[in-house]
């Protein structure tokens, strides 16, 4: 496969590193975290993406993006260039890219599933470089066919507290000593996402909120953000939010209202226009279906009282960390990495990712919802998944599915209900401050510090690998 060649605009001291993930300029979660690790280590490291996607649009062609970063952060040297492909790419375009750009490393960020073409060729990348990999895993049972993918790599940077505990006993007799396996939560930008206090943002915020709502008098207002996905379980949140309006009298329930910004309609989740028309025809269910810029993400989590995530397994949970930025409080369900986000404490202590080692996970309501010695920050009402189910493909054979109960999820956006907008605003500033802090780490900054850490004690330690095995028969 023949590439053409862009022009080298500055000769560049630092690593590079060859980042396989979403396209950092698409608007998933992988590919706005893409961006944020790599906007935030650009002084460190030179990158050069894979940008994937479903079909790319730009498919075929090669970014320059070194002009506009350079603008947008003042570093000078910033190098950045993205190749889109559809999908993650392929052998040939990754040999050749290894061969036209010299990376100094790989790093793959997402489901590890899609990555089978490259682990099939490990042996030969990690001849010359290191393979680095932002593991997403979302729920137990521990997955034991994954040990091969993350015994590849020679980092292993983990998004959740439990999927480090999941790779630390997948591969718990792992031989080598230069591999090494970290956790490091998704972190949020600060400079996006924060509660509004200026007063031009406080008027403009005004406006979009009257425009939604469409001029009705809203005092309570439940946000969703997240795709419309079977496992992101969106027609059981609609289910509770009815559920807990159902429960008002007619003037209040008028003045309740659920904002989802989502599609409504998508082939991978389900029609919910006609969920609503069928269900709740009479409450003030309202979608928002425009791409946003974060300003405007920024206002809708502002605008909203309580941010959910009711999702059946999640690796992390972007929109309610999101929210937690804003301060704004969440109802979220005790499953992957949604755990993290409610500060959980152990008899008084945050529980850590090593402690993960013996409690497995939050998951089992009976152990856990009504421990006394388990208790978590104000900014969330947690909800205890009572369905469990082990869900499977040819690709996952196996991995827990952790549905709450509607009826429950409607207890708790009532306790937020209940409570003056005061009280509701004091519990999300603690989050926004806890979101902040050195204990939870969930900021832009912390993480791309942390990527910076561990990628370089990784460089140290690395050690190629040999052209061939010797086995004995």
């Amino acid at each position: 496969m023949k590439l053409p060649k862009l022009t080298k605009v500055v000769d560049s001291n630092k690593k590079k590193i060859l980042l396989l993930s979403d396209d950092l300029r698409m608007s998933s979660g992988v590919g706005t975290m893409s961006r944020e690790i790599v906007m935030g280590t650009l002084d460190e490291y030179d990158w050069v993406q894979v940008g994937g996607a479903i079909q790319h649009p730009d498919a075929g062609k090669i970014v320059d993006m070194n002009s506009s970063i350079r603008e947008e952060t003042g570093i000078e040297d910033a190098s950045l260039k993205i190749y889109p492909v559809n999908g993650y790419g392929d052998e040939r375009l990754l040999r050749e890219l290894i061969k036209t750009e010299k990376p100094d490393a790989i790093m793959i960020y997402t489901d590890p599933r899609f990555w089978g073409w490259l682990y099939n060729m490990e042996h030969e990348i990690r001849q010359h470089i290191p393979i680095f990999y932002y593991n997403i895993w979302d729920d137990l049972p521990y997955p034991r066919w994954n040990e091969p993918y993350y015994e590849s790599c020679d980092l292993m940077l983990n998004i959740s507290k439990q999927t480090h505990n999941i790779v630390q006993n997948v591969c718990q007799n792992k031989p080598r000593t230069d591999w090494d396996s970290t956790y490091i939560p998704h972190g949020i930008n600060e400079k996006y996402f924060y509660p509004v206090k200026n007063e031009k943002e406080q008027l403009e915020m005004n406006k979009m909120k009257s425009e939604l709502f469409q001029g009705k008098d809203i005092e309570f207002c439940l946000f969703y953000n997240n795709r419309n996905i079977r496992r992101k379980m969106t027609s059981d949140t609609i289910l509770a939010f009815k559920t807990f309006a159902d429960r008002l009298p007619e003037e209040k329930r008028d003045k309740t209202a659920f904002v989802l910004h989502t599609q409504p309609v998508d082939q991978n989740g389900t029609d919910l226009p006609a969920v609503v028309e069928e269900l709740c025809p009479d409450l003030n269910v309202i979608f928002s279906t425009n791409k946003l810029e974060n300003k405007h993400l920024n206002y809708l989590y502002n605008i909203a009282d309580v941010t959910i995530n009711l999702a059946s397994n999640e690796g992390f949970g972007l929109g309610t960390c999101e929210s937690l930025m804003c301060g704004t409080p969440i109802i979220v369900n005790v499953t992957g990495g949604l755990q993290d986000q409610c500060g959980f404490k152990l008899r008084g202590e945050y529980i850590n990712y090593r402690d993960y080692g013996a409690i497995e996970s939050l998951h089992d309501w009976r152990k856990w919802e009504n421990n006394e010695e388990l208790t978590h920050g104000e900014w969330v009402k947690p909800v205890w998944p009572k369905s469990r189910s082990l869900q499977g493909s040819p690709p996952t054979p196996y991995i827990f599915d952790d549905r709450a109960d509607w009826y429950e999820v409607a207890d708790r956006i009532n306790e937020w209900y209940e409570m003056s907008k005061e009280e509701r605003d004091e519990c999300g500033f603690k989050g926004h401050e806890w979101a902040c802090s050195d204990d939870a780490m969930m900021s832009a900054r912390h993480m791309c510090q942390l990527f910076k850490d561990h990628m370089n004690t990784a460089f140290e330690k690395w050690t190629p690998r040999e052209k061939y095995e010797v086995h004995k028969i």
